[in-house]
This record gives C-alpha cells, structure tokens and sequence, in this order.
C-alpha cells in the first residue's frame, strides 16, 4: 500500500518512528543537562558536571551513532543556549556530536548493537579524549590561550566519569527489555 506521495508506508512510517526517538533522545539529553547538574568552583570561568553525558552515552550505546550523535549535539547545544554558555554552543554541538557518533560505532560494531558491556565502556572511555580536545580548542579560541583551558580537564574527566558510571547499568538493564530484544 502507497500513500498519495508515493512513499510506502512503511517507510513513512519508519521515517515518523526514528523521528520521535531521535527527538525524545533530544529531549532526555537536554532534561538530563538543565536539571542534573553541578557546577564546580575549580575554575574561574567555571565547569559543569551533568548527566546530559550519561544520556548520551546511552542514546548512543542503545541507538547507535547517528542518534547518539544528534542527542548529544542538539540536546548539549541547546542547554548552552539558553544556560549562560551561549559560546560554547557550537563547540559544544560538534564536540558532542564526535563523542556521541564515537560511542555509537564502537558499541555497534561487529553487529553488538550496543548489546557488549565491555564494548560499551571501551566506547564510552574512547571518546573521552575527543570530548576533552574539543572543549580545550574551544576555551583556547575563546580566551585566546591555550593554558588556561587546561584547568578544565579535572571537571570535564569528572563529568564522564560520572556518566559512565550511570550510563553502563542503565544501558544495560534496558538491553534486557522486550523493546531492544
């Protein structure tokens, strides 16, 4: 069966279905970032840590990395721009979007499906230094010093560190339902 576009609509269908996990992805990202977080006095112009990083994590370990990429990058991206970090925004959305595309290939290689938990740590643990390069140049460009910005490196390990610890038995307890089976 056609619809009058000419898509089956099946595929439609499909299209609606990624759409609106994609968007929830978003929205769990975001959630996670606004309300559960803690800012630490290590810095002068601040750190944060949140679980918007454990939520990537898992979009990306349970959805692969396309969603876990746009998750990251729209849901992180949009808490810069309307928490005071408006510049780190599009530092943000391409550093986030790296790091959750690079958990979601490793945790779906070789047909895991984000099904491995020692996948999914090896994943989680390689993206780190891709997450803590992208906001380093970023407080290089935005100071205009590359020294400084290596007082956030503590607060940004933390902060994965911390969404690792939360996001591997989430990841795997949700694995163990009907709907990833």
């Amino acid at each position: 069966m056609q619809k009058a576009s000419g898509i089956p609509a099946s595929s439609t269908s499909l299209k609606t279905r990624d759409l609106i996990i994609s968007a929830m992805l978003v929205a769990l990202v975001f959630v996670s970032t606004v309300f559960l977080n803690i800012k630490l006095p290590i810095t002068a112009n601040g750190g944060l840590v949140h679980l918007g990083t454990a939520m990537l994590f898992i979009a990306s370990m349970l959805f692969g990395p396309k969603k876990g990429a746009i998750a990251g990058a729209v849901g992180m991206g949009l808490f810069d721009l309307i928490s005071g970090w408006t510049l780190w925004a599009p530092f943000t959305f391409f550093t986030r979007a790296l790091q959750g595309y690079i958990v979601g290939k490793i945790a779906w290689s070789g047909g895991r499906n984000g099904g491995s938990p020692v996948f999914n740590i090896i994943a989680a643990v390689v993206s780190v230094p891709f997450m803590l390069g992208g906001y380093y140049l970023c407080e290089g460009v935005l100071f205009s010093n590359w020294i400084v910005p290596a007082a956030s490196i503590p607060g940004n390990i933390a902060q994965n560190v911390v969404g690792l610890i939360v996001a591997i038995p989430v990841a795997i307890a949700l694995k163990k339902t009907p709907l990833f089976k």
